[in-house]
């Protein structure tokens, strides 16, 4: 057996966990390349986790178009889009400016807090557990996560299914799946979020070095993954 069938393994094993002991659950799909090998898995072993996707308004074409292709192409996994309540995108631009999130990390972490986490809690809201795509080589931030782990932020459940996957094995799964991705991969974005803050990145440069390049790697969080020290063990 291959080191990637393994790790889709552990995946669908960790997938069918979620499906038997936290229902209902969900899968926040950022539409990046680990979420759409997820969104292929969970429509191919667990179709009925829910899945939804945040609208922050200032996404790239790309993204929706790959929106668009996910709805289409894994009707069986409906992607309900979740958007930032309008009233406070408005006191966030009406107090900073339309692009104040560049003058500061506290500037731009409420920008993200207005456009994901509010959006996030909503869509979080009577879940049991939740899914990602976060892979531990991602960032330096992102070293000390587990498989499985209470997140206190929001009370529930936080499930990695892809956490020791590499890059390579990300797109070894597209690549042999035939799964539709973000068409900025091909112009050297490896990491997506929205339009302002996300920039291609140069050979040798870390996989995250176009997302707020303006800020010191440890800084490079939106606040919808804060590490907590609380963990629990995987049954």
């Amino acid at each position: 057996m291959s080191d990637l069938q393994e790790k889709i393994n552990q995946a669908v094993t960790v997938l069918a966990e979620v499906a038997r002991d936290y229902t209902p659950a969900c899968f926040a799909n950022s539409l990046g390349a680990e979420d759409m090998v997820l969104t292929d898995l969970i429509a191919t072993y667990q179709p009925d986790i829910e899945m939804f996707s945040l609208d922050t308004g200032r996404l790239p074409q790309e993204t929706y178009n790959l929106m668009q292709e996910v709805s289409e192409r894994y009707p069986i996994i409906p992607l309900k889009v979740y958007f930032p309540d309008s009233a406070a995108v408005e006191r966030y631009v009406t107090q900073n400016g339309v692009n104040g999130f560049y003058s500061s990390v506290e500037s731009r972490k409420s920008c993200c807090f207005a456009r994901k986490v509010e959006p996030l809690r909503r869509a979080l809201r009577g879940k049991m557990a939740w899914i990602t795509g976060l892979r531990r080589d991602q960032a330096v931030t992102r070293g000390s996560l587990e498989m499985s782990s209470f997140d206190a932020d929001f009370g529930l459940q936080k499930f990695n299914p892809l956490l020791e996957w590499t890059n390579k094995d990300v797109w070894a799964y597209i690549r042999k799946n035939d799964v539709p991705y973000n068409k900025l991969h091909d112009q050297f974005y490896p990491s997506l979020g929205c339009a302002p803050c996300t920039r291609s990145i140069s050979v040798g440069e870390d996989i995250r070095a176009g997302r707020w390049w303006w800020e010191n790697p440890e800084d490079k969080e939106c606040g919808l993954h804060v590490v907590k020290p609380i963990l629990l063990k995987r049954a």
